[in-house]
C-alpha cells in the first residue's frame, strides 16, 4: 500500500483536489497504517494511567498530591471530563492505577465510569531531587504495564488507542523529560502546570534545574525516564511501543502524553507514523514539543487539562477522515 495510491482514491471523491486539508492527510495516514483502501475504528479506548511523584513533595505544583487519589476516584464514578467525552464520543474508557499513594474499593459499577486496572509498582515515585525517581526494575515494570494494557484492550479486536494520564507534579517529569530529548533549554519546557503564580513558576524552574543537574551524564534513554519520569509516563512509553508493534492507531493528547512519546520513539524510531497528535496544549512547551516532531496537531482549544481529553474530542475527526474515505462518490459517479 502506497500513499499515492490513497491520495489518488480521494483526489477523485466529489470536491476540489485537497479541499478537506488535513483531514485527507489523516485519512491517508490511517490508511497507511491499517494497509488498507477501505479502514475501519474498532473498538476504540482511551487508556489513563494514574500515579503519584515524590518531586511534589517540593512545591512544584499548585495542587496537592492528594487530589491524584480524589481523581481517580472522579473517575471511577464517572464525573470527569475524560468520562463526559467518551461518552458523547462512544470510546471506551479504563484508567490504570501505577502508582496512586491510596488504595481504592472495587468498582461501584456507576453508569459511565472507567473500569479501574490494578498494577500499582508503588505509592508514588520517589524525590528525583534526592534519588531517581524509580528504579530500574520500577520502571520496568511500568513499562510492562502499559504493555499489559495494550494487548488487553488488542485482544478485544480494539485497533485504534488513546493515552492520558493523571499525576499532580507530572507537568515536571515531562519539563525535564521534553529537555533532556530535545535538547531544547530548561526553561523553555517548563509551564505553570495547574496553574502555578509567577513565585511558583520560579520556584519550579528552579527545583528542576536541579533535577536536570544531577542527573546530566545519564545516556541511556530507559535509565533518564527512571531517573526523571514518572510512574504513569513510563506506563504510557510501554503502551506507545506495544501498541506500534500490534500497528494500532495511537492518539497522542497533550504534554505529558507527547513526552512519552519523546522517550518511546528513541526506543521504536518508526513509532511517529503511527500517532496522531490530538490537540495543541496551552501548557508551555507543547507547542515546542510538536515543532520538534514535525506534526500539526488536529485541535487547538487551549487545553491543558490532560485524562485523554484531546483523544476523545478529537476522536471524531478520525471517524470523518475515514468515513470520507470509504463512502464519499467519486467524480465519475456524477451524471453528466
Amino acid at each position: 500500500m502506497h500513499a499515492d495510491r490513497i491520495r489518488q482514491l480521494i483526489d477523485t471523491k466529489t470536491k476540489p483536489l485537497g479541499a478537506l486539508g488535513q483531514l485527507e492527510d489523516l485519512a491517508v495516514q490511517i490508511a497507511l497504517i491499517q494497509q488498507t483502501e477501505t479502514p475501519a475504528l474498532l473498538h476504540p479506548h482511551v487508556l489513563v494511567f494514574a500515579a503519584d511523584h515524590g518531586l511534589a513533595a517540593e512545591g512544584v505544583s499548585a495542587y496537592p498530591s492528594h487530589i491524584t487519589h480524589g481523581m481517580v476516584h472522579n473517575f471511577m464514578a464517572g464525573g470527569a471530563a475524560i468520562n463526559v467525552f467518551c461518552r458523547q464520543n462512544g470510546l471506551n474508557l479504563l484508567v490504570c492505577d501505577v502508582g496512586v499513594n491510596g488504595s481504592f474499593d472495587t468498582q461501584a459499577g456507576t453508569p459511565g465510569a472507567s473500569t479501574l486496572v490494578k498494577y500499582k509498582i508503588r505509592a508514588g515515585s520517589r524525590n528525583m531531587n534526592l534519588e531517581p525517581a524509580m528504579t530500574p526494575d520500577e520502571c520496568e515494570a511500568a513499562l510492562d504495564a502499559g504493555k499489559t494494557m495494550v494487548n488487553g484492550v488488542r485482544y478485544r479486536n480494539c485497533n485504534v488507542v488513546g493515552f492520558g494520564e493523571m499525576g499532580i507534579g507530572n507537568t515536571s517529569s515531562a519539563a525535564l523529560l521534553m529537555h533532556r530529548f530535545t535538547g531544547l533549554p530548561l526553561v523553555d519546557c517548563v509551564g505553570r502546570g495547574t496553574g502555578l503564580d509567577d513565585a511558583g513558576l520560579a520556584h519550579k524552574q528552579a527545583v528542576l534545574r536541579s533535577v536536570a543537574d544531577r542527573y546530566a551524564d545519564l545516556t541511556d534513554p530507559l535509565a533518564i525516564l527512571a531517573a526523571m519520569g514518572g510512574l504513569e509516563i513510563a506506563a504510557m512509553v510501554g503502551g506507545l511501543l506495544q501498541a506500534a508493534e500490534e500497528q494500532m492507531v495511537i492518539l497522542i493528547d497533550g504534554f505529558i502524553a507527547t513526552a512519552a512519546l519523546l522517550v518511546a520513539r528513541t526506543i521504536n524510531p518508526d513509532l511517529d507514523r503511527f500517532c496522531v497528535f490530538c490537540h495543541e496544549s496551552d501548557e508551555a512547551g507543547h507547542r515546542l514539543m510538536l515543532d520538534y516532531l514535525n506534526v500539526q496537531p488536529l485541535l487547538r482549544l487551549r487545553m491543558r487539562l490532560g485524562e485523554g481529553t484531546g483523544c476523545a474530542l478529537a476522536y471524531p475527526l478520525l471517524q470523518a477522515a475515514v468515513g470520507m474515505l470509504n463512502e464519499m462518490a467519486s467524480m465519475d459517479s456524477l451524471q453528466a
